[in-house]
């Protein structure tokens, strides 16, 4: 499936998997969501990640997107909801540049297992001119 960027309101929805079937439940994707430190084994972009899942602690994370350039950020945690929401917000400097926000959503599905949906919005006075940069990341790196 093509994963495509939709532009509102001034900001860029990525949806990066709009819905994965996990077949664990949903306790055990939040162990693995919750795991900072083994972020590098399912996220394609995310080399290393660390900090604490709480809200308004600041977690450390290292992006290498492919054939792209590697950053380290420091996005604040803002949502924490167990075993169903956690959210953080990235910013390139002061708010309103360039923000991102990812948040992961847990669901028990009725037959078991667990849908998983992960989603980034971006928005910011540079988000126009990344556009294309999120596009390709997004097709070259995403991981179902």
């Amino acid at each position: 499936m093509r994963r495509r960027l939709l532009r509102c309101r001034g900001r860029v929805t990525a949806p990066t998997a709009p819905e994965t079937r996990i077949d664990a439940s949903p306790q055990v994707v939040w162990g693995v969501l919750t795991n900072l430190s083994e972020y590098s084994n399912w996220n394609p972009f995310m080399t290393s990640a660390a900090g604490r899942v709480a809200v308004g602690d600041r977690l450390v994370n290292r992006f290498e997107p492919p054939e792209g350039k590697a950053m380290t950020f420091k996005p604040v945690v803002t949502v924490v909801e167990d075993t169903e929401i956690f959210e953080w917000l990235g910013r390139a400097g002061v708010p309103g540049i360039f923000d991102g926000r990812h948040r992961f959503e847990p669901t028990p599905l009725p037959s078991g297992g667990t849908r998983f949906v992960h989603t980034e919005h971006f928005s910011g006075l540079l988000v126009r001119f990344a556009r294309r940069s999120f596009d390709n990341h997004t097709k070259q790196g995403s991981k179902p």
